[in-house]
């Protein structure tokens, strides 16, 4: 076997402000090996099981030292058993060079031996091979069996037996501030902490954070004579599953910079609300494959964020042979891979339903409203000139049974015929008359219509 002690700052001290706190160093801890415990003032890992996965003790070893939350202020020592690396790293922190031998260590790095240090001292027993030399049953009758036990723990005798950290099933961290926030800049600073806990967690887990909450309380329950609610919180959810936390602290950012406080903040609160499996991406060697840039989703909630949820809208196609129906526009933060899926989204999503595929003499510009034309002797003008038709009828009937509701409003049944028509500058025009049957034209009112004079519109342009 073989340990690691980690020893950083203690939470009092000025150093360890910015430290993550002692449970998410834990949780970074687990992201290495399974057998994390803290065992008074350091952190153990036992990393002999899982040296393999990592390429060696050496590739493990280099790996934790890279990703330690504070370089500069971590103390480590390591040892065949978790005693013996405890009491290296005890001699290490106090300025000492620790023995080649475990025998060599002395007894006040022993936890078991510091009430008795000093009888001991009195015995002539100053170090752990000295204390090993003792009769065993007259030092269980002197000091208890603990001392005994101990010792054969930090000597590899008996097992090392401790109380595994654990990550829970669900992050709730909440964190007070140094002073009170109040602007979204000073509240974002306290919160990397948090985020930084999360993603330790993430990792220990295995997951990736879909969702997540953050919670800030105040310090007073009313503000210019008004009642102040005992929290604010705010909401983020992404398309796909997060493990590093750069993209959600852009986004908290964001939302943080347009959610005025209603009052200075004195405590925060981070939890997630919804996570999945995370699956690390594929790495390749091809320079095409090579990821330039943020991926489309993330570009959508960074601007859904700063603007706001509908700022940013995507077309959806519709089932309709109504030119102006055949597309409604949504969310673009809607229409992202994974949302409506999973556990607190709509479950029920609306069955997709296939488009109305544009005939081939469609145009690609529609004109919305439709605009009227004028007539001479019942042919459209455009500009002063009539129109030649040179393609067409294309007749198109329908709406008449849904009712359907557009952007600008419920969108009528229509009854029309539509050509394509040359104007005088050899451009081409989608124009349409309408038949008697038509309740009405689109974007016109319909009651100044004489029925033996169907109206024309031009409806769309050719490029």
């Amino acid at each position: 076997m073989h340990w690691l002690a980690l020893q950083w700052p203690q939470p009092d001290d000025a150093l360890a402000a910015d430290l993550p706190t002692p449970e998410a160093l834990a949780w970074w801890a687990l992201g290495f090996t399974p057998r994390v415990a803290w065992v008074e003032e350091a952190l153990l890992l036992e990393v002999s099981d899982c040296e393999r996965l990592w390429g060696g003790r050496r590739a493990l070893l280099q790996r934790i030292w890279q990703s330690n939350p504070a370089p500069d202020l971590l103390q480590q020592a390591q040892a065949a058993t978790s005693l013996a690396a405890l009491a290296r790293l005890r001699l290490q922190v106090a300025g000492h060079a620790p023995p080649a031998a475990v025998d060599g260590l002395p007894l006040h790095t022993l936890s078991a031996a510091r009430p008795h240090l000093g009888v001991l001292a009195r015995l002539g027993c100053r170090s752990w091979g000295q204390l090993d030399a003792l009769p065993r049953t007259g030092l269980a009758r002197r000091f208890g069996p603990a001392l005994g036990h101990a010792l054969d723990v930090a000597c590899g005798r008996a097992p090392d037996v401790h109380a595994w950290v654990v990550a829970p099933e669900r992050f709730v961290q909440a964190l007070e501030l140094p002073q009170r926030a109040d602007s979204a800049p000073a509240l974002l600073w306290s919160t990397r902490r948090l985020l930084t806990s999360l993603q330790y967690w993430l990792a220990a887990r295995q997951q990736g954070v879909l969702a997540l909450e953050l919670a800030w309380s105040f310090d007073q329950r009313r503000l210019n004579g008004q009642a102040l609610p005992p929290r604010q919180a705010i909401e983020l959810r992404t398309a796909e599953p997060v493990q590093r936390m750069e993209h959600i602290q852009r986004l908290l950012a964001e939302r943080l910079a347009r959610t005025p406080l209603l009052a200075p903040a004195r405590a925060i609160r981070l939890r997630t609300l919804e996570t999945a499996p995370w699956q690390a991406a594929t790495r390749s060697f091809l320079p095409e494959d090579q990821p330039r840039g943020d991926p489309l989703h993330r570009h959508v909630e960074r601007v859904g964020a700063r603007l706001g949820a509908g700022a940013l809208r995507t077309p959806v196609p519709q089932a309709d042979h109504r030119p102006e129906c055949r597309q409604r526009w949504q969310a673009a933060e809607q229409a992202l891979p994974g949302r409506g899926v999973g556990p607190g989204r709509n479950a029920e999503a609306a069955p997709s339903v296939p488009a109305c595929v544009p005939g081939p003499l469609d145009p690609a510009w529609l004109l919305r409203p439709p605009q009227p034309l004028a007539q001479q002797q019942g042919r459209p003008v455009h500009q002063g000139r009539r129109l030649r038709l040179i393609a067409g009828p294309r007749r198109i009937e329908s709406g008449w049974w849904s009712g359907a509701v557009a952007d600008d409003g419920p969108e009528p049944p229509v009854a029309r015929d539509y050509f394509i028509a040359q104007g005088a500058a050899a451009e081409l025009l989608w124009v349409y008359r309408e038949r008697p049957t038509s309740a009405s034209a689109a974007g016109t009112g319909a009651g100044d219509r004489q029925a033996d004079a169907p109206r024309w519109f031009l409806h769309g342009l050719y490029a």
